[in-house]
């Protein structure tokens, strides 16, 4: 719509101009065939050769038929020049007599004929009078005395009133016009209207699948997470406590080879069992469910404790009331701290859980590691790491914001801040 208004907007200017510029070819067109016309009416009704030589008689009659028929509210001078730039006769008495350069053009009227006309160059001394008008259009034809003799014809017209002309044919014109712009503008409504609907739809669409798309993931991750508890992490912590009787005996009876083999075998089950147990909370933390968000979170620095890294939780009391948006704060809590543990190099991490208002809570994941640019950003998207950037349209979806503030060699902080209810 913006741009259909903008259209508009400029064919209106550029409509306005193109059709002063035809309006000022036309003037001047027109002005030609004046000056011709009024030249001719001159010529027949009050030349005299007399004019040639200043004879008051002459001028007078010229006078009479100039101030009569030729001056109005448009034509405000009329001026009669010789050959060689003298002004034979003009409204303007003072003029006549006064010796001026012709310009190229209108000596060369004298030779070929016809009639010019152009905007006055009020600078030139010759028209000192004509200056308080601001923009002039003049016109030139070459006349003759009855005894033949050639003078040059010209007279200056009020630009005002081509503009006027200009005017009249635009007001006329732009009705018109604009009333097939609006049409237009009116068809296009209702198509911008179910494109922007449409758009709308498919935007709601595509967040309802990536909502699904979690929450599938959510649910395959528990019952991954339960069919490995109760069925693998069980079968080998039986195996590796069945081994055990085996290994005592083997000890009374001396028999340290097998001793040392049973003894072996039951360390890497439990060290199995445990890994697994890890992974268990890794792919669905029950302590989310059972213990809270306090300790999910705790459960989730564990892994970087054990690594060297120096880790703090800082959990309001307001912060940890149950809502439905735990899941989603656990979620970004999780992703932030894995890029921590394999891209960060970071040597402390800190989560701070907070309610700033008491209707939104706020999640704070800050490390001191080696950082990254937005170029860095977007080639690991391109390499498939967009985990964070996956659980932004989740984010939205649940009215909150998710800002990732990084910058290389000043660690990376992640804010997300949701409803409380």
């Amino acid at each position: 719509m913006l741009g259909s208004l903008a259209a508009i907007a400029v064919i209106v200017v550029g409509g306005f101009f193109a059709l002063r510029s035809i309006t000022i070819n036309e003037a001047e067109r027109n002005t030609r065939d004046q000056v011709q016309v009024e030249g001719k009416l001159v010529e027949r009704a009050g030349l005299t050769d007399g004019i040639l030589r200043g004879k008051k008689a002459a001028l007078r009659k010229v006078d009479d038929l100039v101030q009569g028929e030729v001056l109005s509210n448009s034509v405000i001078r009329v001026k009669v020049w010789s050959r060689d730039g003298t002004i034979l006769y003009s409204d303007q008495p003072q003029l006549i007599g006064k010796r001026y350069q012709l310009a190229p053009d209108e000596k060369e009227l004298f030779a070929k004929g016809g009639a010019e006309a152009e905007l006055s160059d009020l600078s030139r001394p010759e028209n000192r009078f004509e200056r308080q008008e601001r923009k002039l259009l003049e016109a030139h034809t070459p006349i003759r005395t009855p005894d033949g003799h050639q003078v040059l014809f010209e007279t200056y017209q009020r630009f005002s009133s081509v503009s006027a002309n200009g005017a009249r044919l635009l007001k006329a014109l732009a009705p018109p016009l604009l009333g097939g712009l609006l049409v237009l503008l009116l068809f296009q409504m209702p198509l911008a209207w179910r494109l922007a609907g449409r758009l709308q739809r498919g935007h709601r669409e595509r967040e309802a699948l990536l909502a699904s798309a979690i929450e599938a993931s959510t649910e395959e991750r528990r019952r991954i997470a339960s069919d490995l508890h109760d069925g693998v992490v069980q079968d080998l912590a039986g195996v590796a406590f069945g081994l055990a009787p085996l290994a005592e005996d083997a000890d009374r009876r001396g028999a340290d080879g097998d001793a040392r083999v049973l003894h072996n075998s039951i360390d890497h089950l439990r060290q199995g069992v445990r890994d697994l147990r890890t992974l268990l909370v890794e792919i669905h933390p029950p302590s989310l469910e059972s213990a809270g968000l306090e300790a999910a979170l705790n459960d989730l620095l564990s892994p970087l404790k054990a690594d060297g890294i120096l880790t703090e939780l800082h959990v309001d009391d307001s912060a940890t009331a149950t809502s439905g948006r735990d899941a989603l704060i656990y979620r970004v809590a999780r992703e932030a701290l894995r890029n921590v543990q394999e891209h960060a190099g970071a040597d402390r991490v800190r989560i701070e859980l907070t309610r700033p208002e008491p209707e939104t809570t706020r999640l704070v994941v800050a490390d001191d590691g080696r950082g990254f640019s937005e170029d860095d950003r977007e080639r690991r998207g391109e390499e498939g790491h967009v985990g964070l950037s996956l659980l932004e349209g989740l984010v939205r979806q649940s009215d909150g914001t998710l800002a990732v503030d990084s910058q290389p060699g000043e660690g990376t902080t992640v804010r997300l801040e949701v409803p409380a209810t």
